[in-house]
């Protein structure tokens, strides 16, 4: 797959099959729509491209708005869409300019003259251009004049997409990796630079490697302990993460920690990733850290067990 971070990088095609979107989590009903879309380029002997924008445009319209959670961060979402067997992924900056594109100008500017676009498979309630004015009724009034196809994906199909995402984001909020990972149809991930704590878990036999995510629109779900797989190197590991604010020792940020079982390298400074396996227990405080101690070989045991269950 082909990686433009500016639509002015693309080179017009030939023949262009186009779908436009977020495809925050590309889960099982983007997967469908994308699988489609990979058919029906297939048919035309065309090639697929993904439009998507970053920053989100909620972000740029709405910058008060500083509540948006996402599934996916860019590199993820990008990994994702690689691993479907997309050819073209255009990842352009939403501004206010582009915001302020008449309907024509962006089907004439946009997809026709810096895509070349045959064909264009969009959602039913699609809207584009300044205002959010432009909508499937000019796509196809343009048609003709362009010389491209409109492919109306059906209401029922868009609305699968956006319930699952909507009910993803609500799972992991509520600590339901199990809900979560059959939506998404892969394993929720977060990936973070390793940070120096306080090492308290070191004194206890658990120690811990703290998580730093750089994204701020990033989803975290729910305070609690998680088995999980973490990749250090892109060597897979067994581990539980522990999200919450360490109530026990008064804590008073918000912590994602990783312990690596059988593992007892230095890895500060390094990129890990953790991908949640299952929801073992909420947070909660203890009264010593002896419970504590006690409760974390517990929570050990428990982890081991998912895990095992899910290989």
């Amino acid at each position: 797959m082909k990686i433009y971070t500016d639509i002015s990088q693309f080179t017009p095609l030939k023949k262009a099959v186009v779908t436009i979107g977020t495809f925050d989590g590309v889960h099982i009903g983007h997967q469908e729509l994308l699988r489609k879309l990979r058919e029906s380029a297939k048919s035309i002997g065309a090639e697929t491209v993904i439009l998507t924008f970053f920053p989100h445009p909620r972000m740029i319209i709405h910058p008060e708005d500083q509540g948006i959670r996402l599934i996916n961060t860019v590199k993820e979402k990008t990994e994702l869409l690689e691993a479907i067997g997309i050819d073209h992924l255009i990842i352009t900056p939403f501004t206010r300019d582009f915001s302020n594109l008449s309907p024509e100008e962006y089907i004439e500017e946009i997809l026709v003259k810096r895509i070349g676009t045959t064909k264009i498979s969009i959602g039913y309630d699609h809207r584009f251009g300044k205002d959010r004015a432009g909508s499937v009724a000019d796509l196809n009034k343009l048609a003709p004049k362009f010389g491209y196809e409109v492919e109306v994906i059906p209401e029922q199909d868009i609305q699968q997409a956006a319930v699952s995402s909507t009910r993803i984001r609500q799972a992991l909020l509520a600590g339901d990796i199990a809900s979560a990972t059959e939506l998404l149809g892969h394993t929720f991930s977060l990936e973070g630079r390793v940070i120096r704590g306080d090492q308290i878990g070191r004194t206890l036999g658990y120690p811990t490697a703290n998580l730093y995510i750089e994204e701020p629109y990033k989803l975290i779900p729910a305070d609690g302990i998680y088995s999980a797989h973490t990749y250090v190197e892109d060597i897979k590991y067994e581990g539980m993460a522990y999200i919450g604010h360490r109530p026990t020792v008064n804590g008073m940020s918000r912590n994602i920690e990783i312990n690596i079982f059988d593992f007892d390298e230095e890895i500060y400074g390094q990129i890990i990733r953790i991908d949640f396996d299952a929801f073992i227990r909420p947070d909660q405080k203890f009264n010593s850290l002896e419970e504590l101690t006690v409760q974390l070989g517990l929570d050990k045991i428990a982890s081991l067990a998912c895990l095992a269950r899910h290989k």
